[in-house]
């Protein structure tokens, strides 16, 4: 994304001769405005990293501008000019949140080099606000619950791609969590504070996605009664979220590759082209391949779309990660009930932790609301859980562990490693799961000793914490374990 500057300034030569000295210098995008009352509007539009502002004009001076600007994101950083040159003045500018600020006349070096500072601090608060959160504990992904090795390895992935302007497709079955993978990018983006708009591509008809997409003008079909702003309009200098890119028709593929490729489209009724900055993100359950060599998805389109890939494993591959999904989901449906119900039988967890989930997530939500509604105590029981419906369990013997594609790639003792840290952790992860985190207990039943239990939880870096915190209940339930 393009570092964008605004300058304000009553006089348009002055605004003229700024613009043509940054733009020569550097690639910046510069607006330019000589009505200070504009500036609230302007920000909402744009990602500003620098606002360029006079100290004296008519209507709304310097000071009020920078009052707006912080007021509106204190990191963007205003640079101050004034033919007024007074201590006094540049404390007042200062002291309302100036980075700095330059006298008339001025050499273009001195204000490229005040630029070039002030988007050194921009940066710099950005990285500093980041770091702060990271240091308080804030979970960056509220939404993607797991501590399942597959999961670790999509919060790190997430965390190296957001802060990019990269096209990123998510892959994964149906009810994996793929929007909440969308948003998570957006929050974690430097387009955290514009729009997110997520389109899903198979529920629009045919008919309707072009205008919904790119909007119309009056008159440009039956129907078409005023005019209509489309999304990507909408969604200027934020986020455009194509869920079940895969159903998309082959006409409209066309028209999707020039607004990746070029940020250009047109309004259905009109012949102008129009420009957009929107940052690209979008999901399928489909083989994409597949449908290319099956002609039904264009190639080009796919390698635009699928500069960076995450995947989301499905449920039957996380299982350990089961015990801390129900409980979020017990708690969510019995509060929005007005349920007292905290727990669940040691059995019903049991039983979820069982299933194949061809639904994933979004499958064992809806079991878990059902539980809450249908039970008469509580706590729920596995009879509460067992109810007809497409749930099946999973065979009793062990499946093979399923292995990335991507191993195959390393060398073999990495490969080798990378595969038995990732069993080590999901056996530990699991066998805890089952016991509601209790170390003593896991131990007895796994056959090994408790410290040693202990110094492979360390070794794996599991938050054994977290499973502290699913709540079990039968006759039989462990005592806690430090």
């Amino acid at each position: 994304m393009a570092t964008e500057i605004l300058v304000v300034d009553d006089e348009q030569d002055m605004l003229v001769l700024l613009k043509r000295i940054i733009t020569e210098k550097t690639h910046f995008e510069v607006t330019v405005t000589n009505d200070p009352m504009k500036v609230q509007e302007l920000l909402k539009e744009h990602s500003f990293a620098v606002v360029i502002t006079d100290l004296k004009m008519p209507r709304c001076d310097g000071i009020q501008v920078i009052e707006m600007v912080k007021q509106h994101d204190a990191r963007i950083a205003v640079i101050i000019m004034t033919a007024y040159g007074t201590i006094d003045s540049a404390i007042e500018a200062t002291r309302k949140g100036a980075f700095d600020y330059i006298t008339k006349p001025f050499r273009k070096e001195r204000i490229l080099h005040v630029l070039e500072q002030a988007l050194k601090w921009q940066r710099l608060q950005q990285e500093n606000t980041y770091l702060r959160e990271k240091l308080e504990g804030k979970s960056s992904f509220p939404s993607l619950i797991g501590t399942s090795p597959a999961m670790q390895r999509l919060h790190s992935q997430i965390e190296q791609v957001a802060r990019t302007n990269a096209t990123i497709l998510i892959t994964g079955e149906s009810g994996t969590g793929k929007e909440l993978v969308a948003r998570a990018i957006h929050h974690q983006s430097l387009r955290q504070g514009k729009a997110f708009t997520p389109i899903d591509c198979g529920t629009i008809p045919e008919s309707l996605i072009e205008s919904e997409l790119f909007g119309h003008l009056r008159g440009s079909f039956t129907g078409a009664h005023k005019d209509k702003k489309g999304l990507v309009e909408e969604t200027n200098h934020g986020t455009l979220f194509l869920d079940e890119i895969g159903d998309l028709s082959s006409t409209m593929q066309v028209k999707l590759l020039r607004l990746l490729q070029e940020g250009e489209y047109k309004v259905v009724g009109d012949s102008r082209i129009r420009k957009v900055d929107i940052r690209f993100l979008a999901a399928t359950h489909q083989n994409l391949p597949e449908k290319i060599r099956k002609s039904e998805f264009r190639e080009d389109l796919f390698y635009r779309l699928n500069v960076i890939n995450l995947h989301l494993p499905p449920l039957r591959e996380r299982r350990e990660d089961i015990p801390l999904l129900a409980q979020h989901f017990l708690q969510k449906y019995a509060m929005l009930n007005a349920k007292d119900i905290h727990n669940l039988t040691r059995d019903a967890m049991a039983f979820l932790i069982r299933q194949d989930w061809p639904g994933n997530i979004r499958e064992l939500e809806n079991v878990l609301e059902r539980g809450v509604i249908l039970t008469r105590g509580n706590i729920i029981s596995e009879s509460d859980l067992s109810m007809p419906g497409p749930l099946t369990p999973a065979p009793a013997t062990p499946a093979s562990m399923a292995i990335d594609d991507g191993l195959f790639t390393l060398p073999f003792k990495e490969a080798k490693n990378r595969l038995l840290e990732d069993f080590q952790s999901q056996f530990i992860m699991k066998a805890l799961a089952s016991h509601g985190g209790n170390v003593s207990q896991t131990a007895r039943e796994v056959g090994i000793k408790r410290q040693y239990l202990h110094r492979l939880i360390r070794e794996t870096n599991l938050d054994i914490k977290t499973l502290k915190k699913v709540s079990f209940s039968d006759d039989s339930s462990p005592g806690s374990d430090s």
